[in-house]
């Protein structure tokens, strides 16, 4: 049986890739990130956009090229962030009443290990969130909320190394 992982990457993944790894200093980096985007395997909710585009810097520039990176809510995915919200309240802003990424990112692992693929091979389609976050305290964080769905959380590092990704 063929195993394929694919990656929902949050916002601080991205954040802490163009902060240790920028894209003018490690060209190899950033082109296999391009090739998992383009491939299909790594992807991110707008939301994750609308954060990044915050900031001024080249990942700003870099992300408004990335089309296929970052997908656009469905209405299943708006159900899921209704319920995460309800069930994880912290995650709203109280200033704006807008939530921040998080339960976006989640909502789109939870819709892709819920549309699994048929495949003329069995395929074991294996749905990673990709956050810098850790467990800490009584905070609502993906980690957290991804262990309480079945979801394996790992941190930018750790995709790099499951992928087989080795820079000299």
């Amino acid at each position: 049986m063929t195993s394929i992982n694919y990656y929902v990457i949050d916002s601080c993944s991205l954040i802490e890739l163009n902060r240790k790894y920028p894209i003018d200093i490690f060209p190899p980096v950033w082109q296999k990130i391009e090739s998992l985007i383009e491939s299909g395997f790594l992807v991110s909710p707008k939301e994750v956009l609308k954060e990044i585009e915050r900031g001024d810097d080249h990942l700003k520039e870099w992300s408004k090229k990335q089309t296929k990176l970052f997908k656009d809510l469905t209405p299943r995915q708006i159900q899921i962030v209704q319920e995460l919200l309800a069930k994880y309240p912290k995650w709203l802003n109280e200033d704006s009443m807008v939530p921040i990424a998080d339960p976006f990112v989640i909502a789109l692992a939870i819709e892709m290990e819920a549309d699994a693929q048929k495949t003329l091979i069995e395929t074991i389609k294996k749905r990673i969130v990709v956050s810098e976050e850790r467990i800490s305290g009584k905070k609502t964080k993906v980690p957290y909320v991804c262990q309480e769905y079945g979801i394996e959380c790992i941190f930018l590092i750790e995709m790099f190394r499951k992928e087989g990704w080795v820079f000299k």
